[in-house]
């Protein structure tokens, strides 16, 4: 199975998009996650929803909004809180991560084979077949 990410983007407003996502398919979510990491020195955090598989267990969707709000354990903030209640609205929670930041990284591909290896290792995904 392919697990792939899907950016919608670094952005305030992506956040928007993601949430709604989350609303149109909450049968299809598997977990939230947060990725926190300081960029630039600024606390920061990635926002992301693991999909289950497409039927025939080929792909597996991680929409994610990398780096795009403050942390919100150093500074509150409501897109945060936005995404948390469409997640337990789903009857799931928000699983946090401490990560690298992106720009640890030369390439962002090289950042998300990162975060695949941590969601693997944690048996948020499975392993590739």
């Amino acid at each position: 199975m392919i697990q792939k990410f899907i950016e919608l983007g670094e952005g305030y407003a992506d956040i928007y998009e993601l949430t709604e996502l989350g609303r149109q398919m909450p049968d299809r979510i598997q977990h939230a996650i947060a990725f926190y990491s300081e960029k630039s020195n600024r606390p920061v955090a990635s926002l992301a929803l693991i999909m289950k598989p497409t039927p025939e267990q080929k792909f597996q969707p991680i929409y994610l909004c990398r780096e795009g709000i403050p942390n919100p354990h150093e500074r509150p903030n409501q897109r945060f809180e936005l995404f948390k209640e469409m997640v337990e609205s789903s009857e799931k929670k928000v699983n946090e991560f401490t990560v690298k930041p992106s720009n640890a990284f030369p390439e962002t591909e090289l950042y998300y084979q990162y975060l695949i290896g941590i969601l693997r290792t944690n048996k948020f995904i499975p392993p590739l077949s």
